[in-house]
């Protein structure tokens, strides 16, 4: 029966669901708003996320997973819960495989966490797939074969970076500096150099339309709203794309140097491999301009961006189940 394959990747900022032989069909922010009061939900999804920051003392917008980690099991279950719901629109599966994407560097007691909500949502059989192994297989790398690949998945959360052959990891780590860490970046700059206040939803606009990790050719600027510290008013001020280099500078320093720390300890033969082939980056947070270059000229080696990256770890998740299916025949 079609799309009984379903793969989820389980983001800290949104969740992407493909379903086999049709694609990404949902991608939304993980974010639920509930009712504290009758501890009832209010709105999971797209929904939820415009009510961040926005909402009267009853109702709060949270984010059930932190750094790629189920921090509220209970609701992160009952999002799963829709979300496969949504997903599936009309036609009700029967009890579908799920495959689900975690960081690498999770525990076991993560994992087990992630394994039990899924199955509570209803999945009849469920695989947990590491985070660099499902980008890379979404960024069309075939990691059957005896060959070094070297992959940067940066999200929200958390930033996977790993060296990949024979449909395996060699070597990776997982740091916990990713998109959210360049948005919390811009909120403590303007603080600190323009005394305003601005909020994570602004600060993620800034990120998009100007952020920068190496100097662009033109200088761009926007104007940004917020609370001036001092006076306590509202206040509009331009920040230009230099300054948000600065920003974030310390942030994306960090990831290059995880990427550097993974390339000491790679075997010599499957370094070759990745010199010759170059770095790809995937996930949401690869789309701050300039990444790309930043990391070329840390390390030497090509670095290029998957081509849709948002899209790379849900894609490879759902193709991971038709990859192990393909094993057991």
């Amino acid at each position: 029966m079609l799309g009984s394959d379903i793969g989820i990747d389980l983001g800290t900022a949104s969740i992407l669901v493909y379903i086999k032989g049709k694609g990404v069909v949902l991608r939304e922010p993980s974010v639920v708003a509930f009712d504290r009061d009758t501890n009832k939900i209010k709105a999971i999804g797209e929904e939820a996320r415009l009510m961040i920051g926005r909402t009267p003392g009853n109702i709060i917008a949270v984010r059930p997973l932190r750094q790629g980690v189920i921090s509220d099991y209970t609701v992160t279950e009952k999002m799963l819960k829709y979300f496969i719901q949504k997903a599936g629109g009309k036609q009700r599966f029967r009890k579908p495989r799920i495959s689900v994407c975690v960081p690498s560097g999770v525990t076991e007691v993560e994992k087990k966490a992630v394994e039990d909500a899924t199955y509570n949502a209803g999945a009849r059989e469920v695989a947990i797939i590491e985070e660099p192994i499902a980008a890379a297989i979404g960024a069309g790398i075939d990691i059957s074969k005896p060959c070094g690949n070297m992959i940067v998945d940066i999200g929200g959360g958390t930033s996977d970076i790993a060296v990949i052959s024979l449909g395996g990891t060699v070597v990776s780590t997982s740091i916990k500096i990713a998109g959210d860490d360049f948005d919390e970046a811009i909120v403590r700059y303007m603080r600190k150099k323009h005394n305003l206040l601005i909020g994570e939803r602004t600060a993620e606009d800034i990120k998009i339309k100007i952020g920068t990790a190496y100097r662009r050719p033109e200088t761009i600027s926007i104007d940004v709203r917020g609370r001036n510290l001092v006076t306590g008013l509202p206040k509009t001020i331009s920040v230009t794309s230099e300054e948000t280099e600065e920003a974030l500078q310390e942030t994306t320093s960090q990831i290059v140097e995880a990427v550097h720390s993974v390339l000491e300890k790679t075997p010599p033969e499957l370094a070759a491999d990745i010199a010759d082939r170059g770095i790809v980056l995937t996930g949401g947070g690869s789309l701050l301009y300039g990444l790309e270059e930043l990391i070329e000229e840390k390390t030497g080696i090509t670095t290029m961006t998957a081509e849709d990256p948002m899209t790379a770890v849900a894609i490879g998740t759902g193709k991971y189940v038709e990859f192990l299916s393909g094993k057991r025949d």
